[in-house]
């Protein structure tokens, strides 16, 4: 610990000559003293222990008093404690012991109104452990109610529908979740003023949606617009602002603009460093994000790295069968598939898939994911009848789940394509390519690696039909636009240089 006595701090005392252990150098801190992480670095001789540096911030710390006063704000400034004590709870991921909280209130009720905020509150609990039936159910509780009791434009009825579309949303059903956001959306536009950050909340989230169907440019819009919002309501280092940077960020990497991707990804990890606990899940999230990012940059050893404590944090915050524990096992394994220890990538798609089962409709984008995944680790095991059965229950949930040019079914058609390029069905193959680049086509950016990917492929298949100037001019779409988009020394640009080269030799 590290204390500067020349600055205002919250009142401390040496207690090492009244300490029951003498050889102990033991200080006694006043309640509510916060300190800063200086540092964090592994023991030399124990691997699972970490030394933490601290210190004491100073009481004029202007940051973190704004930032305390922003949260108090937002943490039922009007009830009583137990209601702000759970609120707070749910802000640090503290989520069964926020349930806690909520049930002892809710036996505690004397009447409806009462009930309704605690039903809300339950919901968004149910919702982030993953149990989305039951959120739906507690927030339709909440709903209901409130319809009874309030007017038709009351902030608070846009605050259920706002959480009903997250909770559609997490289960993959979109338009439902658009359209309560869009819901929650009008009546804040009625009842708040233009700055407020509830507006900035229901922006964020349709643009959300809309990158999750595939419309980046909607969803560029509407989180530039949450940005704009969130800038000139909340403090500097607060977590929603965090969130977009975030989000822009997720739509710059989908656009396969990875430099702006990993500034709004560094950026939002910035700040959550500053106002959130170690181990909250947003943190999580953030390192996810960058991992992916370094993961499409070739530079696996800090993907790994990233995605590794992503996946330590969600250990730690959230149970054991929660989708974005699926999500860290898939992304680290989509490391080991790239850096070609297939074993292994297969053994991490396989726990994603286990806990995606067990937790999401049958038809969900990221069941469709996840078999696309385990279908690519078999291909390179060279066990295509795995694979082919995998990229086909991918293609089947992704047309149910998803829109027809939507870049995630323009890979199921792509992998489905290199399948049949690979038993040598050249017609067959080129067929699904062609399918595949016309969708990229349509819903990329004119730069991105995947049409690169797509014009190679496609170059491949008719040089096994021997027409080589069809494949000439294929193979070089393919360096051009990865020149483009990708580093120099990725791999993949690599292979397209060579494929280049070879078909030149062809003609």
């Amino acid at each position: 610990m590290s204390i500067n006595p020349a600055d205002s701090t919250t009142p401390f005392a040496s207690i090492t000559d009244v300490s029951y252990f003498h050889k102990e150098d033991e200080v006694l801190f006043s309640m509510h003293t916060i300190f800063r992480i200086g540092d964090i670095k592994q023991m030399d001789r124990n691997k699972d222990l970490y030394q933490v540096n601290l210190v004491l911030t100073n009481n004029n710390d202007q940051d973190l008093r704004t930032l305390g006063d922003q949260i108090r704000q937002e943490t039922f400034p009007d009830q009583q404690g137990c209601y702000r004590l759970g609120h707070l709870l749910i802000k640090m991921g503290q989520f069964n012991k926020a349930q806690e909280v909520y049930e002892d209130l809710l036996h505690q009720a004397a009447n409806e109104s009462d009930k309704a905020p605690i039903y809300y509150q339950l919901g968004c609990i149910k919702c982030n452990q993953g149990e989305y039936q039951e959120a739906l159910v507690s927030h339709g509780k909440a709903l209901v109610i409130r319809q009874q009791l309030l007017p038709s434009n009351h902030p608070d009825l846009a605050a259920s529908h706002n959480n009903i579309g997250v909770v559609y949303y997490r289960k993959g059903d979109y338009t439902k979740a658009l359209s309560n956001y869009e819901k929650a959306l009008e009546i804040r536009q009625q009842s708040l003023l233009s700055s407020h950050p509830d507006l900035g909340d229901s922006y964020n989230n349709i643009g959300t949606v809309h990158h999750s169907m595939g419309g980046n440019s909607n969803a560029l819009i509407a989180h530039e617009k949450a940005l704009e919002i969130r800038r000139k309501s909340l403090p500097s280092n607060h977590p929603d602002l965090a969130a977009s940077y975030n989000n822009i960020g997720v739509v710059y990497y989908r656009q396969g603009d990875y430099t702006k991707a990993l500034y709004y990804y560094e950026e939002a990890l910035a700040i959550k460093q500053q106002s959130l606990p170690s181990n909250h899940p947003d943190l999580a999230a953030s390192y996810n994000n960058s991992g992916n990012v370094y993961h499409s940059m070739g530079d696996y050893s800090k993907a790994l790295s990233a995605h590794g404590k992503a996946l330590e944090i969600r250990q730690q915050s959230v149970p054991s069968n929660h989708p974005s524990l699926g999500a860290s096992y898939n992304n680290i394994g989509n490391v080991y598939h790239s850096m070609g220890v297939y074993s292994k990538a297969l053994s991490f798609y396989k726990k994603d898939l286990a806990i995606l089962q067990q937790t999401l409709p049958s038809n969900h984008p990221d069941l469709g994911a996840s078999h696309n995944n385990i279908g690519v680790a078999y291909y390179r095991q060279g066990d295509y009848t795995k694979a082919l059965s995998n990229y086909e229950k991918a293609l089947e949930i992704r047309q149910e789940s998803l829109p027809f040019n939507h870049p995630d079914l323009a890979a199921s058609y792509n992998n489905i394509g290199e399948m049949h390029y690979r038993k040598g069905n050249y017609p067959k193959a080129l067929s699904y390519h062609e399918i595949a680049l016309a969708m990229r086509l349509e819903s990329l950016p004119p730069n991105h690696p995947d049409l690169a990917a797509s014009f190679n492929n496609i170059g491949l298949v008719y040089k096994k039909m021997n027409k080589y100037s069809e494949a000439y001019s294929c193979h070089q779409r393919a360096v051009q636009i990865a020149q483009k988009s990708l580093p120099t020394n990725h791999p993949d640009f690599e292979g397209y240089r060579q494929n280049l080269e070879r078909i030149k030799r062809k003609l």
